[in-house]
């Protein structure tokens, strides 16, 4: 991260592909060769973690920290592996190109994985590279598998719901139910395997084409998951396993309420009792996935604003620190030169400014921010970018630059905006110019959403945020990747030496 470089934001589920969903199969790779083609040296994509409809198919807010999307396992490189035949992902059903209908997908892709876990049970040679993964990653893998196998049983009811014994974790799950559960916790064993596999050989291939992948990590994890189930020691809760307070953030310029997110928070003074070694194994994981990891809400690692659980809105919360130092001291002990960007967005207080600068981790500046009131003095504006930053257009939680332009912006946003470039700009051509803003930039890395480089509205966004459905299902078309666009995006990665 400590040269000029240059990279594209876009989710795996967001690439093409025949089976409803990206995936990590042909269209990965071939993304990769634009990528490398038009000179990118970063592809940023979202977590790669489980994701269910009860939660809005969101992949921040699963049943694991630890695991992985198994929807975005290839069924064409299933075919490769012998796991299934050609014959059987030939006539896929006629899902929509544009949009990912999750429904739909998990519905076929849990057949299709139903057929490749008995092809895999019923293969003479036994695959040593299973038994190797399963091993290398019991501390989450038997946690997470019993987890959701259990959670399916007890027909989705929330953890703290199921029989006091299994709630908490009293001895050993009966093996009456172990033996009713056995090929359930296996196949989801032999699911994570191959979405490993799959991942690994991606990773491998961009790191071959000189791309480093950065992946986003949030710092909070759902209630309802594998990891408050199997560790309730490291959270706020009380005798019945509830939480006693849960996350948000205060009342602010945005929000009079503030924003009351619901998750658990950390315990940390036991967690330092352990020298932090959920966290240090999180972190291990996260590097196994990306290069660089964006810590989300990074602020809630120096202070995190809790609010008693039960409360409607988030204004009744209070500041509570966390030791900060004393963490990121025995995390880069752990992991020296963490590659970590930092997501400072919103209100970011001295405290955190202070941390950020001691260890060196890169903040975020977002250009569609930076043209409200004060432009002189707005911290996302060019002229007061740093060196040690990363610059985006806008991020999964934006919208796009156009549709920004159309939708959000005022008139006087949008005359700043003309007086910082010396001239009127329009709907059609507003995205190019804050992509070109953004590259000549003096950050050292610039990521663009793929939505502003192919000039998308609105309807292309990712993520609106606080709402739960009609969510990250955008998907490139493959014919959007032309070679006039290929052209353009190569030149001005040159022109502004990020290639």
């Amino acid at each position: 991260m400590k040269r000029r470089g240059s990279g594209i934001l876009l989710h795996i589920t967001s690439l093409p592909s025949f089976y409803g969903i990206g995936d990590l199969g042909p269209s990965a790779y071939q993304f990769v060769d634009f990528l490398s083609e038009t000179k990118q040296s970063f592809w940023q994509i979202l977590p790669l973690t489980p994701i269910n409809e009860a939660h809005g198919n969101s992949p921040y807010s699963s049943v694991s920290a630890f695991a992985g999307n198994t929807l975005l396992i290839s069924p064409q490189l299933l075919v490769e592996d012998g796991l299934l035949s050609p014959s059987d992902i030939e006539c896929p059903p006629s899902f929509p190109r544009e949009k990912v209908v999750y429904k739909a997908v998990t519905e076929y892709k849990t057949g299709l994985f139903r057929l490749a876990h008995d092809n895999f049970k019923n293969r003479k040679q036994k695959d040593s590279g299973f038994e190797k993964f399963c091993k290398e990653n019991q501390h989450w893998l038997d946690d997470y598998v019993l987890f959701v196998t259990l959670k399916e049983n007890f027909s989705g009811a929330v953890w703290s719901e199921w029989p006091e014994d299994i709630r908490d974790r009293k001895g050993e799950v009966s093996k009456k139910l172990k033996g009713k559960l056995k090929d359930k916790i296996e196949m989801e064993k032999f699911l994570q395997y191959v979405f490993y596999k799959q991942r690994h050989s991606l990773r491998a291939y961009c790191n071959s084409k000189d791309i480093q992948i950065i992946g986003d990590m949030p710092i909070y994890v759902n209630y309802d998951c594998a990891d408050v189930w199997a560790n309730p020691e490291i959270f706020k809760l009380d005798e019945n396993k509830k939480p006693v307070f849960v996350a948000g953030v205060p009342p602010d310029y945005f929000s009079s309420t503030g924003q009351l997110w619901g998750n658990p928070v950390y315990n940390w003074e036991a967690l330092k009792k352990t020298g932090y070694a959920w966290w240090m194994r999180l972190i291990e994981r996260n590097l196994k996935l990306f290069d660089i990891i964006r810590l989300d809400h990074f602020r809630g690692l120096v202070a995190y604003w809790e609010v008693p659980a039960g409360e409607e809105t988030a204004i009744n919360g209070r500041w509570v620190e966390v030791p900060a130092r004393d963490f990121f001291d025995k995390l880069l002990k752990r992991f020296p030169s963490l590659p970590i960007i930092a997501e400072d967005l919103g209100i970011i207080t001295p405290d955190v400014r202070e941390l950020l600068d001691l260890y060196g981790f890169p903040g975020m500046k977002v250009l569609l921010f930076a043209f409200g009131d004060d432009l002189a003095a707005n911290p996302y504006v060019p002229h007061n970018h740093v060196k040690n930053s990363v610059v985006y257009t806008g991020t999964h939680d934006n919208n796009t630059a156009k549709g920004w332009f159309r939708k959000e912006a005022r008139p006087e946003d949008k005359q700043r905006l003309f007086q910082y470039l010396g001239r009127e700009v329009s709907e059609e051509t507003v995205h190019q110019e804050l992509i070109r803003m953004a590259m000549m930039s003096v950050a050292d890395l610039v990521i663009i959403p793929m939505q502003d480089i192919l000039g998308l509205g609105e309807e292309a966004r990712m993520n609106v945020p606080a709402t739960a459905d009609g969510n990250w299902g955008w998907r490139l078309l493959p014919e959007q990747l032309t070679p006039s666009l290929i052209a353009s995006l190569s030149e001005l990665t040159y022109i502004y030496g990020r290639g």
